[in-house]
């Protein structure tokens, strides 16, 4: 997942999520609830708006959240994908930034890391039974 919408700030860490960004997480999760799908946890970035975002879902979806350094904005997605094969986690979910959250999915689903855009506050839900490049099956979306 994508943070929502945030505001403007100095440092780049510290930006907030506007109320448009709270109220279209919100909805996001909420639809995430309706699904057949639940996070056993979720990993934030450490920015401001990230661990926001993971908050309101994390009250939503009722799963804890944990703070990883490896996956803010412009991070490398081998590394996010090296965790994924060490962690026993699953279903996991991931609130970060672009152009991580695409080319993360792009590395997963495609095997490269071109990078797709995505929304701010817009989920996607890969299916991987086997952690690898090109090894997952994208099998929905959910869109602010």
């Amino acid at each position: 997942m994508r943070h929502g919408e945030a505001g403007w700030h100095s440092l780049d860490k510290e930006r907030e999520l506007t109320e448009a960004g709270r109220a279209s997480v919100a909805a996001v999760a909420a639809e995430i609830a309706k699904s057949p799908w639940r996070p056993e946890r979720i990993w934030s970035s450490p920015y401001f708006r990230a661990r926001q975002t993971a908050a309101i879902v994390s009250e939503v979806l009722n799963c804890p959240v944990e703070e990883c350094e490896f996956i803010t904005p412009d991070d490398d997605p081998g590394r996010c994908l090296e965790a994924l094969l060490e962690t026993q986690v699953s279903p996991l979910m991931l609130v970060s930034h672009m152009p991580l959250v695409g080319s993360l999915s792009t590395l997963l689903v495609d095997g490269h890391r071109t990078g797709i855009p995505f929304m701010t506050s817009q989920a996607v839900l890969l299916d991987m039974p086997v952690v690898g490049p090109g090894c997952a099956d994208l099998k929905a979306q959910f869109l602010p």
